[in-house]
């Protein structure tokens, strides 16, 4: 029986750096990665895709609200549904431009996610969402639109919004079915929908974005799946990063990445998340997570004794049992 890989992938993936934003450069990104995808297809793996839409859903919410004249502008969990479709059509359109006849198909599933209405991250905004602002235009967006701004990476001040803590994935029946079909899967796009049940036992949004990370191992963990991986603009994990004594990672145990993680090594705006979904994964289900570009994402798969040669990413492994005492 083929396994299951779960390939997270952020929105900056689709809106890199240097970029605008635009329909012709994210759908080329998209292409970039579907070529993984196919590589990883004729490996015998099945995919689902979760993606990020931090960019995409702040770009979003700035050409409603600044249309609120018109068209009466609609919440947070809306907007995020509303970049599922988006994003999701990107991604199939690429999917099956790339691998055509070796799939069954490629399909977008609206996927919801339930979170903790007393969660205490609803109440402190930490994700950050949409293009950079400079001072002066985040002061002016604070003070007319009421957002909370934070200086973010150094590149300039961005919008940040509740980013609570997934819980589970509500349509993960139905992402399983798909993926036992034999088909392409993009679901829990822009870490899903979040909603949180009522007394009456309805789902209701959540004004909030969820961590596609996080997303992505409640996914993975939900279908069975073998395998875990983040999908990032940069190759492998580093040590250190930014100094002297940076140290490229290949590999560690979940006890060293978790112990790395406590000591401050990988900051909760960047590479935090994704290590920390790694460890879940690993810890939870033993099986083994990744975390490194598009390209290298076959590469890092393959088993350390295989025939790959070249760079590869980084790899969370669990840790080794311990022989039993005779």
């Amino acid at each position: 029986m083929a396994e299951t890989a779960i390939l997270a992938l952020g929105g900056n993936a689709l809106i890199r750096e240097d970029q605008r934003g635009t329909l012709e450069e994210q759908y080329t990104n998209a292409l970039a990665m579907a070529h993984s995808v196919r590589s990883l297809i004729r490996k015998g793996w099945n995919v689902v895709i979760v993606h990020g839409n931090g960019p995409q859903v702040g770009n979003l919410a700035i050409q409603h609200e600044g249309s609120t004249d018109l068209v009466p502008a609609l919440p947070l969990f809306t907007l995020g549904a509303m970049t599922q479709g988006q994003l999701g059509s990107l991604i199939c359109l690429a999917l099956n431009e790339v691998c055509r006849r070796e799939i069954t198909g490629a399909v977008s599933v609206i996927t919801h996610v339930e979170v903790d209405p007393g969660d205490p991250a609803l109440s402190r905004p930490t994700k950050p969402i949409g293009p950079f602002f400079d001072r002066t235009e985040a002061d002016a967006l604070t003070s007319v639109r009421g957002w909370t701004m934070v200086e973010d990476s150094g590149r300039g001040y961005r919008r940040v919004v509740p980013s609570p803590r997934p819980m589970a994935p509500i349509e993960a029946p139905a992402i399983s079915t798909l993926v036992d079909l034999g088909y392409i899967v993009v679901a829990g796009g822009g870490g899903g929908i979040p909603v949180s049940r009522s007394a009456d036992g309805a789902y209701r949004g959540v004004d909030a974005v969820i961590d596609k990370d996080f997303a992505a191992e409640r996914i993975a963990d939900s279908v069975g799946a073998q395998a875990l991986v983040m999908v990032t603009g940069v190759a492998s994990v580093r040590l250190n990063f930014g100094t002297p004594q940076e140290e490229v990672v290949t590999e560690m145990t979940a006890s060293v990445a978790r112990r790395h993680l406590v000591d401050g090594q990988f900051p909760p705006g960047s590479m935090g998340p994704k290590v920390e979904a790694a460890i879940e994964f690993v810890e939870a289900a033993g099986r083994i997570s990744a975390i490194t570009t598009p390209e290298l994402v076959y590469a890092t798969l393959d088993e350390p004794a295989g025939v790959i040669e070249g760079p590869r990413g980084t790899r969370i492994v669990p840790d080794p049992v311990p022989a039993p005492i005779s």
